[in-house]
């Protein structure tokens, strides 16, 4: 009787034990994995707002900080379909004839392959519950020339909340001990950068 009972502590304990090793093991597995679709969707997000930057800045001379000026310019904005051709009386082949056809909506250039899009979430950071990207704009002296430089941000506190806390501020203080931001970042309000720090 007591070596039955025994037996089925022991069954229990290795139950729980193997239960704990699998969960110990399974758990940063799962977090990476939740991790990478998170940033999948938040580097999309973060490119469509730095090509709309880019030709805004074509547009208007100057990225801008403000959501709202950057949603009214998709809504609002053209850009010229221009052809090019090589200049038929340059025998360097060097020169070109820019000829403007017509233009386009940035709206239907930019999002016309993005399915269901609504121009609203663009500001918004995807699962965060309706939290926005921290944007910024601004100007930089490079060399005596000012440099117009913006600067899009989604930290990892809030796109991967709902997720392990005690791993996500691991990953928080890991960037923090480089100098690095922590999270996923377009641009720079201190370098004339376009580059995200994914890339």
């Amino acid at each position: 009787m007591k070596s039955n009972i025994i037996k089925l502590v022991l069954f229990v304990v290795i139950i729980v034990l193997g239960y704990m090793i699998y969960n110990s093991i399974n758990q940063p597995l799962d977090f990476l994995k939740e991790k990478k679709h998170r940033d999948v969707e938040i580097v999309q997000r973060l490119k469509d707002i730095r090509s709309v930057q880019a030709l805004y800045k074509n547009a208007k001379g100057k990225y801008t900080g403000s959501f709202d000026s950057l949603m009214q310019y998709i809504k609002e904005g053209e850009i010229p379909v221009v052809n090019v051709i090589p200049d038929p009386t340059d025998t360097t082949f060097t020169k070109t004839i820019n000829d403007t056809l017509g233009y386009v909506k940035v709206i239907d250039t930019l999002f016309k392959h993005h399915q269901n899009f609504n121009l609203a979430d663009l500001k918004i950071i995807p699962f965060s519950g309706g939290v926005p990207f921290e944007m910024g704009a601004g100007e930089i002296d490079r060399g005596g020339v000012k440099v117009s430089v913006f600067e899009v941000k989604a930290p990892f506190k809030v796109y991967l909340a709902g997720l392990d806390n005690q791993r996500i501020l691991n990953l928080v203080a890991r960037e923090e001990a480089i100098e690095k931001f922590p999270g996923l970042k377009v641009g720079s309000l201190t370098e004339p950068s376009t580059d995200g720090n994914w890339e």
